[in-house]
């Protein structure tokens, strides 16, 4: 068989397992990766694993180790904890303040799974003591961490402008980042006040949390971990100090100072998806040496012309990803052939059809078959139909496949 066929076709099927299987693909990926290029390509093992990110390894790892100890030991769960009391109870401007927090955090550097992880239960709890309905708090709280993730400092952010910068579009990482968050806040407010967030306004009710003294005072060893998390922001943005680099010298001074407990927060790095965005990243490599890559494109561009692609890219991306990993599968998959798309449709702008990657691929993620969606949909209030959440949940996701579309289309 044609080496760029089987490498495709690896691809392909690795795809499909991500969607229908709990199998970690970055596994399957490597596998796939080094029967094909060492058995049927002739190459050797040191050319396949040549495809593997050392550099984008590097900086996830200390990104996520960072936030990982500053979770661990409770600052951010304390920052949370503060924000909800600025609210005063005002049923209406909870959730929009759960988004803007959740916006915050997940820009900050903990990125859109990990803050939904660890605001969602909070939201929902907030939600049914507040009587606000569980699929409203779910669109604020769930976009927000989504608004976030592509911001320079986050995991998924970090994935996407190294694969930016490898095609060739280096020094986009705010742009990346302002338009995802643009979308979410345009889809999350729109559907929040279409679905019932003016009657929380409206009404009168005024919601009292309890909160015991010891959850939300703030130790020394959180604003050490405070300090540490401030100097790697100012550090990045104003030194161009690496970001990686820079996260696992933070935290090696919070594990000297012993304001989080070190090895479990490597335990509680989320090295399932560091080791898929790998796996695969080393199989798009050998689908770029074999010629499998062209063939993925060529694929691409029979769907859509130079004035639509934006639009159909951002439904393709999305319609797969309300199934499988954003930031794992569907992105390194997707990113790396905008240069031979746009050479194939004979024109476009690679920064736009990236954008509308990014955007269409991350709307989709409150499906409750998505990570995010289901992470607010396991801290849904028992007094809610859960059942009806999903159903509602699995509908919005699906429907954001069409909406990013427009969107992208529009704006893009």
């Amino acid at each position: 068989m044609n080496l760029a066929y089987l490498s495709l076709a690896a691809l392909v099927i690795a795809i499909l397992v991500s969607c229908f299987t709990e199998l970690n693909v970055g596994i399957l990926s490597l596998a796939f990766a080094w029967i094909v290029g060492v058995y049927f390509g002739g190459m050797t093992l040191n050319q396949v694993i040549a495809g593997f990110p050392v550099a984008l390894f590097l900086t996830l790892a200390g990104v996520t180790l960072l936030f990982s100890q500053a979770q661990l030991n409770g600052t951010l769960d304390r920052i949370a904890h503060r924000a909800v009391q600025i609210c005063r109870g005002n049923a209406g401007l909870i959730p929009v303040m759960f988004f803007v927090l959740a916006a915050l955090l997940a820009s900050m550097g903990p990125g859109n799974v990990s803050t939904a992880a660890l605001l969602a239960p909070m939201a929902m709890a907030v939600a049914g003591r507040a009587a606000i309905p569980a699929f409203l708090m779910i669109i604020m709280v769930g976009d927000g961490a989504q608004a976030g993730a592509l911001s320079p400092f986050a995991p998924t952010g970090v994935i996407v402008n190294g694969l930016m910068e490898k095609i060739g579009l280096p020094g986009h990482e705010w742009h990346t980042y302002y338009t995802n968050l643009g979308a979410h806040a345009l889809v999350a407010f729109g559907g929040y006040f279409l679905f019932g967030g003016l009657k929380l306004f409206r009404s009168a009710k005024v919601v009292t949390i309890e909160q015991k003294p010891e959850d939300i005072a703030f130790e020394t060893r959180h604003w050490i971990t405070i300090v540490v998390i401030g100097a790697l922001l100012v550090g990045v943005l104003f030194f161009d100090v690496n970001v990686g680099m820079g996260g696992l010298a933070g935290a090696v001074i919070l594990a000297i100072f012993r304001a989080a407990d070190h090895k479990e927060a490597i335990r509680r790095m989320p090295w399932s998806v560091i080791i898929m965005m790998s796996g695969v990243t080393v199989l798009i490599a050998l689908l770029e040496k074999t010629g499998g890559l062209d063939l993925f494109t060529a694929a691409l561009a029979v769907l859509a012309t130079p004035a639509t692609i934006t639009g159909v890219i951002a439904f393709v991306t999305g319609l797969i990803s309300v199934y499988s990993s954003t930031s794992g599968v569907v992105l390194p998959a997707f990113l790396p052939t905008i240069p031979g798309l746009i050479m194939r449709l004979g024109g476009g702008d690679p920064v736009s059809i990236a954008t509308s990657m990014n955007v269409g691929a991350h709307l989709v993620d409150l499906s409750p078959l998505s990570t995010t969606g289901a992470l607010c949909l396991a801290g849904v209030a028992a007094s809610e139909n859960l059942r009806s959440v999903f159903n509602k949940l699995l509908a919005w996701g699906l429907s954001m496949t069409v909406v990013g579309a427009i969107i992208c289309y529009v704006f893009f």
